[in-house]
């Protein structure tokens, strides 16, 4: 009876090793097949990142900014911070600006293009009817390289001075922006303060 049970557990152990042998073979056969398949996929992965940074770096300097809902078509200066800290505006009131210290329009991130409304003595700016503006509307962005960018208006809205104003020069989303940016004027009646800003959001089109 002794003998028979020996033999059972024997059998169980036999089998046990065969199943732990044979999953050892299996695993040194495929290894390199696994580290393959996973080396070829890093590989792509690291060939898309590349792909995305070379072409991040590759726009242009954005030249020239055209509205047709408004008959906006302006050229882009391009302006970084005051004195004071502030963004600085287009020295010709009839261009807008782009703050070169934003993502250039086309890349990840929230582009920044401000302008002048209701200039002094009654001249027209090149912002005055940005409040007109619609959801839905395009932006069309031109670079040093010729390469247009569409962007389409997604909401906008008015800032009083003490708002905080991170979303207007930040995003998270991995997506480009492009947001306008222009002084409220007596043109609407829903804008009273004259220290208060027009802020127009658009998202580049797919």
């Amino acid at each position: 009876m002794q003998s028979k049970r020996l033999s059972k557990w024997s059998l169980i152990i036999l089998r046990t090793m065969i199943i732990v042998i044979s999953l050892v073979v299996l695993f040194l056969i495929f290894k390199p097949l696994f580290h393959s398949v996973i080396s070829q996929s890093s590989e792509k992965s690291k060939l898309t990142e590349s792909l995305i940074f070379q072409k991040q770096t590759n726009l242009g300097i954005p030249v020239r900014l055209k509205i047709p809902s408004l008959n906006i078509d302006t050229s882009l200066e391009s302006v970084g911070l005051t004195s004071q800290g502030a963004v600085d505006v287009p020295k010709v009131y009839t261009n807008a600006a782009w703050y070169n210290l934003s993502p250039r329009p086309g890349e990840v991130g929230s582009s920044v293009i401000d302008g002048h409304s209701g200039w002094e003595n009654g001249i027209q700016s090149v912002f005055d009817n940005l409040y007109k503006i619609k959801k839905g509307d395009k932006l069309y962005v031109e670079d040093e390289n010729g390469i247009i960018f569409t962007f389409i208006v997604r909401d906008f809205r008015t800032y009083s001075p003490n708002e905080d104003t991170t979303d207007i020069f930040n995003s998270s989303d991995g997506k480009a922006h492009l947001n306008l940016i222009t002084c409220v004027t007596a043109r609407n009646v829903d804008q009273k303060s004259p220290n208060d800003r027009f802020i127009v959001f658009a998202d580049k089109e797919e």
